[in-house]
């Protein structure tokens, strides 16, 4: 089955990405169609990038490297939870994806942002990032106002529309993320031919 990684983007103390994790995790294990996991990447406690090679060689040294390593190679696909600050997604969240290269290739991925303008240009800059490591995006996406889906921008209170913004863009993760070719079953050419109807 299909597993797909729900991942926290933010470490700071006071953090709303949390709850807002939690809250599409609880969403998602209502589906049958996925596997989902809660992934927060203030559990690895990641320093600021300390390889001394290049992420695409794959020759890591560290061991916390090594052990965020083996745990996004494990998923299908990924939801990231991020917040916007100033204009895009947060540093922790862009560390943590610079630590890797070949585990997010070929994968799929979908977004639940959060902030003044519902993190949509956090979610801008997260796409420019996915598409250089070769992660399909999907075009749905969760924005959460901290006008109006966190009570006196603070306790996380969703508007009930937004559930529904949730199973949209996880339709869209799971049917992409189980595309044979994105799983590495089947070439460009199948896949093409598949989607022609030949």
């Amino acid at each position: 089955m299909l597993r797909i990684a729900i991942i926290i983007g933010s470490t700071r103390p006071g953090r709303k990405g949390e709850a807002v994790a939690k809250w599409a995790y609880e969403i998602a294990q209502r589906r049958r169609d996925a596997e989902f996991e809660l992934v927060d990447i203030k559990d690895f406690n990641l320093p600021l990038l300390d390889e001394p090679m290049p992420p695409i060689m794959g020759q890591y040294t560290h061991d916390h490297t090594k052990t965020w390593s083996a745990k996004i190679a494990s998923f299908d696909a990924y939801v990231f939870v991020t917040p916007e600050y100033n204009h895009a997604t947060s540093g922790a969240l862009k560390n943590a994806i610079d630590f890797l290269y070949g585990e997010w290739v070929n994968k799929v991925a979908g977004f639940i942002a959060y902030g003044g303008v519902s993190g949509a240009r956090a979610v801008e800059n997260l796409r420019l990032v996915m598409g250089e490591l070769q992660v399909a995006t999907v075009r749905a996406q969760v924005g959460l106002s901290m006008f109006t889906d966190f009570e006196n921008f603070s306790v996380f209170k969703p508007a009930p529309m937004q559930e529904k913004a949730v199973n949209f863009m996880l339709d869209q993760v799971v049917w992409e993320g189980g595309h044979p070719f994105w799983r590495g079953e089947t070439d460009l050419q199948t896949v093409l031919s598949m989607l022609l109807g030949k």
